[in-house]
């Protein structure tokens, strides 16, 4: 199989990111055409269609009925005319249709691995991942997963998936976040098979992994330094259980000696802005921490949400190219509105606000519905964060040169 792909004209700056506002119900009521009836076919089986159009909708279906009666006349392989899959790819090339990676319609069984993902145990890899322009890509492999095991590396373009018990041999062109992940994840023990080119490489390479039980805490903490007084906070994501382990990991700061904090967000895809809102509030007195921004320039403050616990300890923060979105908020806020100091390098780039929604049989719908702005007005879309004290973090050493970079701005 022969891929093509020019890797240096792809941003390394969007990820996709399914967050951000609490689920309502949606109602689809409106897709379907003008009358109601059944059709019935030989092995085509029998369903009531609503073809009815609530008022006020200015929509012609007349084409995609004229589509709809010549399949269920004349497709020689009536077995294969499921109703229900038919509509439901309807509805998705619908979504799809807008040209907004970010805004897509989910099946009841990719939504539940999106809502999977951010409870943080599945069977899988290790890999978070996103989309470098319309590419599928490897944001960061997970610690001490397979994926990190096998030398899969952040910025990896994912050609192809392969998965020989499932059947399945695809290209991941047109290929939606949840697919992708719905074919990569399963029972630990099985295999799966990534075709991946990496930036720099002409070929691409072949990488078998043998998946396992993966567990992934929104909170790391431990304590660092000669006296062991720099709290150490990894966070790795904003999902359903980040509040708990972080109140956890807070209570610890208190009553340890600490005499500092490190925030590490590198690698950290983001996840439900509010996440981001009530951890900016635990080192911010009073302010705004993030801007919604709708099209026509409607703006929405979030401002903190509670007292701040920790605002006496100085802060660093780390981040890189795989900080995205939610720690993108969380990093921008700290740095505009307390002077917080940033260390590594330039993060992702995600600026745009996706609300997801679940609606009928479990299936859900992410809408791009905002942008976001840092409290200063920085959009940071496709450029990301600058940090304030750029530091790599070199491959081919065992130390972590942007950890003691931030132990350096501490001067504790």
């Amino acid at each position: 199989m022969r891929y093509t792909l020019k890797v240096d004209t792809l941003s390394l700056r969007k990820l996709v990111l399914r967050v951000l506002a609490i689920s309502l119900i949606f109602s689809l009521g409106y897709v379907l055409g003008s009358k109601g009836y059944k059709v019935s076919q030989p092995s085509f089986l029998e369903f009531k269609v609503d073809r009815s159009v609530p008022e006020n909708k200015n929509v012609d279906f007349s084409l995609f009925w004229k589509v709809w009666d010549a399949l269920g006349a004349s497709y020689y392989d009536k077995s294969k005319l499921n109703p229900s899959k038919m509509v439901e790819g309807a509805i998705s090339g619908m979504v799809a249709a807008i040209g907004d990676p970010y805004t897509v319609y989910l099946p009841p069984e990719e939504n539940k691995v999106v809502e999977e993902d951010l409870q943080g145990s599945f069977g899988g890899v290790g890999i978070q991942i996103g989309f470098k322009g319309k590419q599928l890509a490897v944001v960061a492999p997970l610690p001490d997963t397979p994926a990190e095991k096998a030398g899969v590396k952040a910025g990896d373009f994912i050609l192809a998936i392969k998965d020989e018990k499932k059947k399945i041999d695809k290209t991941t062109g047109g290929m939606s976040l949840p697919e992708a992940v719905q074919i990569i994840r399963g029972p630990a023990g099985s295999e799966v098979t990534l075709t991946l080119l990496r930036d720099g490489q002409n070929e691409p390479i072949e990488v078998k992994l043998v998946r396992a039980d993966i567990k992934v805490p929104s909170v790391i903490l431990t304590f660092e330094g000669r006296n062991k007084d720099i709290a150490y906070l990894k966070l790795l994501k904003f999902g359903g259980e980040t509040e708990n382990e972080w109140n956890n990991a807070v209570s610890k700061i208190i009553s340890n000696n600490t005499k500092g904090i490190i925030l590490d967000l590198r690698n950290n895809p983001g996840g439900y802005l509010q996440g981001a809102v009530d951890i900016a509030s635990d080192f911010l007195k009073l302010g705004t921490v993030v801007v919604s921004q709708e099209v026509n320039g409607k703006k929405d403050d979030f401002k903190t949400s509670r007292l701040p616990r920790l605002p006496r300890y100085p802060l660093v923060i780390l981040v890189n190219e795989g900080s995205a979105s939610a720690s993108e908020i969380l990093a921008g806020a700290l740095r505009d509105q307390a002077e917080v100091k940033l260390v590594g390098k330039t993060t992702f780039g995600k600026g745009t606000i996706q609300e997801p929604k679940t609606i009928n049989g479990g299936a859900g719908l992410h809408i791009t519905i905002a942008r976001w702005l840092t409290p200063k007005g920085e959009w940071v879309n496709e450029k990301g964060l600058k940090p304030d004290i750029e530091v790599d973090d070199k491959p081919d050493t065992t130390e972590d040169e942007q950890f003691n970079k931030a132990l350096e701005v501490l001067k504790i």
